[in-house]
């Protein structure tokens, strides 16, 4: 069974003692120990590509791990050096990686590497009717492997295809049949024995394989420009025919193409997007009304990566085209539809300083709703989603530690308003009740409840002044109210408490003030917002509840880290705030 680490995230220190450890703020991270945020660690790099929910409920994920053995052989002697290397190839190096973990604890169910005669990565999973799986992945040396396996991850089959050229995959389409497409790219023919010769016409070309349900290979063909061609995406319409995105590279740019190419393989219709800036392909997806949507990603004046998405219809015709400016470089790599026609989407964001993971909640007219970045002080990002049967999304991909040269495997499971899930399996009943709890309030407008149990004060005059930190006449009475129902219904279920977080943020300006500086005075007035908040609390209920109290109430700044913006605009007032939130055992 493979080693798993629950990480705790914690942006801040006590109110009681900040002066003394406020130095030590900027190695903060922002996820708790209950929530559910895996990373499965292994000596050397490793990484996760792609997600699915099993029929039991729990998550698997695959990608790689890298194995070294670090001890030399000496039981045997070799003068030919090509025998010796392959005496040692099914030991070291890159392999497929499949992990399975709990629904609700997140435990490692399952932690296998593939141990195939040759080094390869796992890039796509789906599933067979058997709570099985198919993945896809490729050999490091250039071949394309699809494996079957049983709801234990026993390999019921292995296919390794492609061309005699260098050969890579980048997903494995489900199809209706219960067989599987294969896309990716493979280098050019030089031969005219090779049958895929007639369309292999450029640098790199687009690659298509379609299998059976048994494994059976039905068609493989390539095409392609004389320019690199590079096949991303696919998805099957529902007259069975496919859509399939792919880039092309051509005097420094880098431009996007749609093709639609019948179940056999014949070319329908083609639609190019070309611009003078690069712009990238992600994913394409089949949506509820059978129209399809388009993921991109494009360079803006500033030369960042900006979100593009197209929604499209079966004869090309462009219904929606969307962008999502942001200040940062960021991109989708992955995105799902909703049963009510909402999107999901994630991928990362870069600033100048390092990488985060990115979740983009959006409306079925691509508005968005939320936005949210997870991880560290260094490289994180999300590389695949999955809407699990609850609505909350399991996202997988790679995380990396402060100070740290090696990547990590990374699932993440989240509610739909883009918050962490909690692995007590408490928290939604708790949820509920206190949406019922606070009912009038929510109404009103006041407070906003999420499925992580955060509470979050939302009227106008609820926001603290610039600079302020002192409790005005309103708060101070939406508080006596506010905390009265919410203490006693706490100490109601305190077997299932274990913190009260009182949580305490600054909008990011401080006039005649550096970076640092600013940081540092915001940081320091976050908290003291806390801590009076937390001390009114507190100080309200009688002898034997402070007692209790004492037990489970944490104050937290958290600086301008988390200020509210809008269209990457920042909401100043409200950024100037307090919040709270409840971690069960």
């Amino acid at each position: 069974m493979g080693m798993f680490f629950a990480i705790y995230f914690e942006k801040s220190v006590c109110m009681k003692i900040f002066l003394l450890l406020t130095s030590l703020l900027l190695l903060s991270l922002n996820a708790k120990d209950t929530d559910y945020s895996i990373i499965i660690n292994k000596p050397f790099n490793s990484q996760l590509f792609a997600i699915v929910q099993d029929y039991d409920r729990d998550i698997t994920a695959v990608g790689f791990t890298k194995k070294f053995n670090s001890q030399t052989q000496t039981n045997r002697s070799y003068t030919d050096p090509f025998k010796y290397l392959a005496s040692i190839n099914d030991a070291d190096g890159t392999q497929m990686q499949l992990i399975k973990l709990n629904k609700k604890t997140g435990k490692v169910l399952l932690d296998k590497s593939s141990n195939l005669s040759r080094f390869s990565e796992a890039i796509a999973i789906t599933k067979t009717p058997s709570n099985g799986y198919y993945i896809g992945g490729h050999t490091m040396d250039g071949q394309v492997i699809l494996l079957k396996l049983d709801a234990n991850a026993n390999l019921i089959f292995k296919k390794s295809f492609g061309t005699k050229n260098f050969n890579s995959l980048k997903n494995l389409v489900q199809l209706n049949d219960g067989g599987v497409l294969a896309v990716g790219s493979s280098t050019s023919s030089r031969s005219i024995n090779d049958p895929l010769f007639e369309t292999g016409l450029g640098l790199n070309d687009i690659f298509l394989t379609r299998f059976s349900k048994d494994g059976r290979k039905l068609w493989s063909k390539k095409y392609g420009t004389r320019y690199d061609d590079r096949g991303i995406d696919a998805v099957e319409a529902y007259d069975g025919s496919f859509i399939v995105v792919s880039t092309t590279r051509y005097n420094k740019n880098r431009n996007v193409t749609l093709m639609r190419i019948g179940e056999n393989g014949n070319k329908i219709w083609l639609k190019h997007f070309k611009q003078q800036k690069s712009i990238f392909a992600k994913k394409v997806i089949r949506l509820r009304d059978n129209n399809f949507l388009l993921a991109l990603s494009e360079m803006d004046e500033m030369n960042k990566e900006q979100i593009r998405l197209i929604k499209f219809d079966l004869q090309k015709n462009v219904i929606l085209d969307k962008k999502l400016h942001t200040q940062y470089s960021c991109a989708l790599n992955d995105i799902k539809e909703y049963s009510d026609g909402g999107i999901v989407g994630v991928g990362y964001v870069r600033d100048a300083y390092d990488t985060d993971a990115l979740v983009v909640m959006l409306n079925s007219g691509l508005k968005q709703l939320h936005q949210a970045h997870f991880g560290g002080d260094n490289y994180d990002r999300f590389n695949a989603v999955a809407i699990l049967n609850n609505s909350q999304i399991a996202c997988a991909g790679v995380f990396t530690y402060t100070q740290s040269q090696e990547s990590n495997m990374w699932i993440v499971k989240l509610n739909r308003d883009a918050t962490f899930v909690q692995k007590s399996a408490k928290a939604p009943k708790i949820y509920k009740m206190l949406k019922k709890l606070y009912a009038k309030e929510i109404k009103s407008k006041q407070i906003i409840i999420n499925q992580d149990l955060s509470i979050k004060f939302i009227d106008k005059n609820l926001y603290f002044g610039a600079s302020k930190y002192k409790l005005t006449k309103a708060q101070k009475i939406f508080l006596d109210r506010f905390s009265k129902k919410l203490i006693s219904f706490l100490h109601q279920y305190k077997a299932q408490v274990k913190t009260l977080e009182v949580n305490g943020y600054t909008s990011s300006e401080w006039k005649n003030a550096s970076f640092e500086e600013g940081y540092i005075k915001n940081e320091k007035l976050s908290m003291k917002r806390s801590f009076e908040t937390l001390n009114y609390i507190f100080n309200s209920q009688d002898k034997k509840t402070k007692v209790w109290l004492t037990k489970i109430l944490k104050g937290s700044g958290y600086s301008y880290s988390k200020k509210i913006t809008f269209s990457d605009v920042e909401n100043k007032q409200k950024s100037r705030r307090v919040s709270l939130r409840i971690i069960l055992f």
